[in-house]
């Protein structure tokens, strides 16, 4: 995974942007590459692509995430934020172990377009967690999406729920590091190996998105829209088969490959049909897919 960062934990040096991430140790911040300031344009982008900026991302305590929104949801609605499974603050969900409605008082820092923190935001519960099939956590805030954009004037992200295309020029938007990472989705993994964990229909990066430590529940936003697309969460870091740190591709036949360097993330398009009126979870919904406890 692209590892939280918890300096207690701490094993690994990173020691340049083109580090690629892991998942088992963790970094401390001092050893990862100067965080950029500002937002920044994808490079390489089409003309008239927007250039994608850090509003409404947040940063973890050890993650990056986003305060996102559906495409029903209200502006009264409690805001969500989305993160990875594991970056969840009790520890990494067990494989097949689904998390719902789970008490939290964890906060976040919001960012505005500059990647400059103007406010705390605060859970107050886990709504959905797990690291089967994807690898997701969604907070549920203890404001609205009103209640931000009054406050701060910054507003949520969109989810896009409907699958995306491979080609498409995307950013990866870490509010942990404030720094993003422009490329291309290269196409969709079957299946995702990695140690214990397999995810299902996986973003895989082309090569310049070399995302390292604490850009794990980055946003993987579509440049030409502005919405998410998927979150960001892995990377092959020593061109080990299928282990910790070094997930592996599994097609619909069982060949295996591996990747070295090369990045991916779980896409989200199917979690808006598992909300319902008032961003309430529902995982009976017509629609829903997600994994049920």
């Amino acid at each position: 995974m692209n590892k939280p960062l918890l300096a207690t934990l701490a094993t690994l040096v990173i020691t340049g942007a083109g580090m690629a991430p892991a998942a088992a140790a963790t970094a401390t911040p001092s050893a990862a590459p100067a965080a950029k300031s500002t937002a920044t344009k994808a490079k390489g982008a089409a003309p008239g692509l927007r250039a994608v900026n850090f509003a409404g991302t947040v940063s973890l305590s050890n993650c990056s995430g986003s305060v996102i929104r559906f495409p029903a949801s209200a502006d009264s609605d409690p805001a969500l934020v989305l993160t990875n499974g594991h970056c969840l603050e009790t520890g990494f969900p067990d494989p097949g172990e689904v998390i719902v409605g789970q008490s939290s008082s964890r906060s976040f820092g919001l960012l505005n377009a500059s990647a400059t923190r103007v406010g705390t935001l605060r859970a107050n519960k886990v709504v959905y967690s797990t690291m089967t099939d994807t690898d997701v956590t969604i907070y549920q805030l203890n404001t609205t999406y009103a209640q931000i954009k009054s406050t701060y004037g910054i507003s949520p992200l969109t989810v896009q729920d409907t699958h995306p295309t491979a080609g498409t020029a995307i950013t990866v938007v870490s509010g942990y590091w404030k720094r993003t990472y422009a490329c291309n989705i290269d196409g969709f993994v079957y299946r995702l190996k990695e140690g214990s964990w397999t995810w299902k229909d996986s973003v895989r990066y082309t090569s310049a998105c070399k995302t390292i430590g604490g850009t794990s529940g980055s946003p993987v936003v579509d440049n030409a829209t502005g919405k998410v697309v998927a979150v960001n969460n892995t990377g092959n870091e020593d061109g080990q088969r299928c282990t910790d740190n070094n997930p592996c591709e599994v097609d619909a036949n069982g060949n295996v490959t591996v990747r070295y360097g090369i990045n991916y993330a779980q896409e989200i398009y199917n979690i808006p049909a598992c909300f319902t009126t008032g961003n309430k979870l529902d995982l009976s919904a017509s629609g829903c897919t997600l994994p049920k406890p």
